[in-house]
């Protein structure tokens, strides 16, 4: 599981080019689309021919399953349906998204994929989770606010009688006509792509067997054994390479007030909100967990008192900020009292350093709440 924050920005990202006489968006991959190239419809017409030269001939098959198979990576098996995908039908960028409970769908593999995309592509991958199959459309832009004008094909993976992964592909332009997917080509895409969805079905699978045992199940944030678990084997490190170690420690204030007000199921989502708020807080190197209740903790590894310090008033600012279960018609708004503890001596404990910071964040609350405060130094 990983943490992105959100300071980072593809630096490498393709620049945007603008076209004379045309929108920003029809450049939405960066490059210009060839006036001769046919349009989102016209290559869907001769997809068939395309797909059955691969599909109905055995060994290209069986290569391209057996390399499917070779990984129980996820992503590596979305790396497989990508290219696949990229050389059948060519478009400005292909993705493979899996979906995700009470969150946006996770992005496993894409290529030509760019941030002004990226929510045209999750929205799309939405659409087909939702409604369970695929989903065409001459422009993205006439369906989502603030989409790019592209058109897109979204593929529903079935497997084992469920769709839990999409294959979205996004075009450099609008269609002039809404696109059309002959039941001939869909079916030769069905014989080309189920192997390969099985196959990353069953990777999804057991990852997220091995995510159960260290994840909560409400927030999907780390659960407290694996707190403990990245505690010990970041103090390890310390040891070794003499570089800090900090453990934030994360309590709601008066969380208890929306239960009583609003009910637990509420008081649920709220904790859901408060995670993702947390998630984008941190680094990818970072591990934000729920400790229990409404209580959290983020390790931060090669992070001094000082850089703690200031991703604590960061989650402190963004939790206030944030209005909580606006979907739902409710408004709600939340501070957090966080206590920091860093580890500079071998001998203290990844025990005695979480108990620090949780002493810190109880001296936060017996003194008005809604504060950071830093513990002091573990001795040796």
């Amino acid at each position: 599981m990983s943490h992105p924050a959100p300071e980072r920005r593809q630096g490498n990202a393709p620049r945007r080019r603008r076209l004379r006489g045309t929108t920003g968006s029809a450049a939405v991959a960066g490059r210009v689309p060839s006036a001769r190239a046919p349009d989102l419809p016209a290559r869907l017409r001769g997809l068939a021919g395309v797909v059955r030269a691969d599909v109905e001939r055995g060994e290209r098959l069986a290569r391209l399953v057996a390399q499917a198979n070779a990984s129980l990576d996820p992503r590596r098996v979305a790396e497989v349906l990508v290219g696949r995908a990229s050389a059948w039908l060519p478009m400005a960028t292909w993705a493979v998204l899996a979906e995700e409970w009470m969150r946006r769908p996770t992005l496993l593999a894409s290529r030509g994929l760019t941030a002004p995309m990226r929510e045209a592509v999750d929205a799309a991958a939405a659409r087909v989770f939702r409604d369970g199959g695929d989903w065409l459309v001459g422009s993205v832009a006439a369906e989502i606010d603030g989409a790019p004008d592209a058109a897109c094909l979204a593929l529903a993976l079935p497997a084992r009688g469920h769709t839990r992964a999409a294959l979205v592909g996004l075009d450099d332009r609008p269609a002039p006509a809404t696109p059309r997917l002959a039941r001939t080509a869909r079916a030769l895409l069905a014989r080309g792509l189920d192997p390969l969805a099985c196959a990353l079905d069953a990777a999804m699978r057991v990852q997220r067997a091995e995510e159960l045992s260290v994840t909560d199940d409400l927030t999907q944030l780390y659960n407290s054994r694996y707190l403990a678990q990245a505690l010990r084997r970041e103090s390890k490190r310390v040891v070794r390479s003499k570089r800090a170690l900090s453990v934030l420690f994360i309590d709601i204030d008066s969380f208890k007030d929306v239960n009583d007000r609003h009910g637990h199921l509420t008081g649920s989502r709220t904790l859901v909100e408060v995670a993702e708020v947390l998630r984008h807080c941190a680094r990818e190197t970072d591990v934000v967990a729920r400790f229990g209740g409404d209580e959290f903790s983020v390790v931060l590894p090669d992070t001094d008192a000082a850089g703690a310090y200031a991703v604590a008033e960061r989650v402190r600012d963004r939790v206030a900020a944030h209005a909580f279960l606006q979907p739902e018609g409710l408004d709600l708004r939340l501070t957090v009292s966080v206590g920091i503890a860093t580890l500079p001596g071998e001998a203290a404990s990844p025990e005695r350093l979480l108990q620090a910071a949780d002493a810190a964040m109880y001296w936060i609350k017996e003194r008005g709440k809604n504060g950071i405060h830093v513990a002091p130094a573990l001795a040796g």
